[in-house]
């Protein structure tokens, strides 16, 4: 499940392990203020490369569950998942599935887990697992061809949703109460009107976040402004607020968001045509998302993914094509820690972070 920041997933409790502690190192270097440079140079803090063994595939859907278990979802239909912290990936993706791009996945623990297809009509679709992959239900096929699901989120093991791209003016949510296993479209009476050529973006599962049992955000682009909506009820009513991130083309716009607690939030986005530049990519919120204000140092490019470190209140990693890069005040300013090419960023209470994207490329967070 998509919750970002410290408490992410309901019955998942803190464990302290050895590699626990060797990953809180690599954070607490990636954190170290000036004084400490030296000493965080030597404990080098990096993203380790994971063999996936699937160089086609593209991975934009990822869901971590703790430092050891991970789900992957890309093109091609792939679902992979590793349980020994990415020694070993099994291909566990749903039987002709083939022709889909799944670019969401939320999973509950190693057996259990939802993904997303992406597309225009049937293309999008929803299938759950509780056992570990080896048999997928579609619970869900979209049949207006006027949809296109983007992102989904979960609050807990049974309560979440999933959006679609405006249908008649407003963005469609869809929601279900027993953990993927069914879904209905919600009235669209509280949703405010879309602005002429809005649309979410499906470059990272993360477009639609939650925190807590009740709030959401969904994430925009592609129109004059971009915007973050915001639900506190589960996503019956929402309330709009611009963002001072460049809109004004369908490439450009949000991307992102995370979410540490219901006040404090951060966005990433940009333009994501290589050859565009993206300035002013970062933006927070300490007010739940009703005001957002610019980065003072922003991400040097377009960025597609951003998680909040684990049980950290100002410490955050964006992720993009480009590179990786840090705050440690909260998204006032970022500087830049790696230079690989990943789409999407997640981390987990005890202390694991991962990152996916491109080429087959998954790493977790070491020192």
């Amino acid at each position: 499940m998509r919750r970002s920041g410290s408490t992410r997933r309901s019955g998942h409790t803190f464990r302290t392990v050895a590699a626990g502690v060797a990953c809180g190192a690599a954070l607490a270097a990636l954190t170290a203020v000036p004084a400490q440079a030296h000493e965080a140079e030597r404990r080098a803090p990096h993203w380790e490369l994971k063999d996936t063994a699937t160089p086609e595939v593209r991975f934009r859907g990822l869901s971590a569950v703790s430092r050891n278990t991970a789900w992957l979802a890309g093109t091609e239909g792939t679902v992979l998942r590793t349980t020994d912290g990415g020694t070993t990936w099994r291909n566990v993706s749903p039987p002709g599935a083939g022709e889909l791009q799944f670019r969401d996945v939320e999973a509950f623990d190693a057996r259990r887990a939802v993904v997303l297809a992406i597309g225009e009509g049937e293309a999008s679709r929803v299938y759950r697992t509780d056992d570990g992959g080896a048999t997928w239900t579609e619970s869900f096929r979209n049949t207006d061809a006027r949809a296109f699901y983007d992102c989904m989120t979960f609050f807990d093991r049974r309560h979440g949703l999933a959006m679609s791209d405006p249908v008649d003016g407003r963005f469609r949510i869809l929601s279900t109460s027993d953990g993927g296993r069914s879904w209905k479209v919600l009235p669209a009476d509280g949703m405010p009107a879309a602005l002429e050529g809005e649309a979410g973006f499906a470059a990272s599962g993360q477009c639609l976040v939650g925190s807590g049992p009740r709030d959401v955000w969904l994430a925009t682009g592609g129109a004059a402004r971009a915007r973050v909506l915001h639900s506190r009820d589960r996503g019956l009513t929402w309330t709009a607020a611009d963002t001072p991130i460049p809109a004004g083309d369908p490439a450009r716009g949000v991307f992102a968001l995370a979410f540490r607690d219901r006040t404090h939030g951060l966005a990433v986005g940009g333009d994501y045509r290589p050859d565009q530049a993206s300035p002013q990519a970062a933006a927070h919120t300490r007010d739940a998302g009703r005001g957002w204000q610019p980065a003072a140092t922003h991400p040097p490019a377009y960025r597609s993914g951003v998680a909040w470190l684990p049980h950290s209140r100002t410490a955050a990693l964006a992720v993009g094509p480009t590179g990786t890069d840090l705050t440690t005040d909260g998204g006032r300013t970022w500087r830049t820690v790696d230079t690989g090419s990943y789409d999407t960023v997640d981390c987990t209470p005890d202390l694991g972070c991962w990152a996916a994207g491109e080429k087959g490329r998954v790493a977790r967070l070491e020192s």
